[in-house]
């Protein structure tokens, strides 16, 4: 073989080579692509699962309200006279519009736009489908907002640009506490947070709770436990005493 049928060779050795690698990055985009495609299929059909479910349980709900429903008789969510955090609703959604426009006065809409809750419709839906999802009851995560946050105003150690709705992760002294992306998302740590405290079982969704690991699974099935001090093995969401009994108290409210 001549010089000018080695260098051919050698041409035609790497045209070869070039094309194969041509052909393997484009066998693995389109399988990366085939990949990205099914799982934002995949997310797009768990959520519309989940905003189905909230829509039944929210229809369920309003059949079940009474115009004047006195704070002794929420009986069916009671047990041995504590409040579950696991189980059906007993509010709707335009419940909790209504409250909020009674006792917390106007809505942050500049605040919390940048995050995805333009309304407070919108933002009481998002609490609504994100508790339902993980068989949380909305109105215990709501209320726990209200008392942690003040109705939204804040004024604590973090931000309302925080996400952050229940002081996770804040621990005084200045402490901030987590941050996320944006409000459905705090409120999804929240709700996973609240469901650790419940129960043994597992999340339903991917989890976004930062702190998730670091709670005892199952140690506060009801609202009165959340708070350490009448928690009966001392563990809890947080030292304030009669935590857990001042979202009772708002949720009776609610419920009125």
């Amino acid at each position: 073989m001549n010089d000018q049928e080695q260098k051919y060779e050698k041409i035609k050795l790497w045209i070869e080579i070039g094309l194969a690698v041509l052909i393997l990055v484009v066998v693995l985009v389109g399988n990366r692509k085939d990949a990205i495609q099914k799982a934002e299929k995949k997310n797009k059909d768990t959520q519309e699962q989940i905003v189905k479910l909230a829509e039944k349980e929210n229809k369920n709900a309003r059949k079940k309200e009474e115009p004047t429903r006195k704070k002794e008789e929420v009986k069916e969510t009671s047990t041995d006279g504590f409040y579950p955090i696991m189980g059906k609703s007993t509010v709707t959604v335009e419940k909790m519009v209504e409250f909020f426009k009674e006792n917390g006065g106007e809505y942050p809409k500049d605040a919390l736009s940048a995050g995805g809750a333009d309304s407070l419709e919108t933002f009481c839906q998002m609490y609504y489908e994100e508790a339902v999802a993980e068989g949380v009851r909305p109105e215990v995560a709501f209320a726990q907002t209200m008392v942690e946050t003040g109705w939204l105003n804040y004024g604590g150690d973090s931000t309302i640009e925080q996400y952050n709705f229940a002081g996770i992760g804040t621990t005084g002294g200045g402490v901030k506490g987590e941050s996320y992306e944006d409000v459905r998302t705090g409120i999804r740590a929240q709700i996973q947070h609240l469901k650790a405290y419940a129960t043994e079982e597992d999340l339903n969704q991917g989890c976004v709770d930062t702190r998730y690991d670091y709670v005892k699974k199952g140690c506060a099935p009801y609202v009165e436990w959340l708070g350490q001090k009448e928690n009966p093995e001392g563990t809890g969401w947080a030292t304030a005493e009669s935590y857990g009994y001042s979202i009772v108290k708002l949720i009776l409210d609610l419920n009125k």
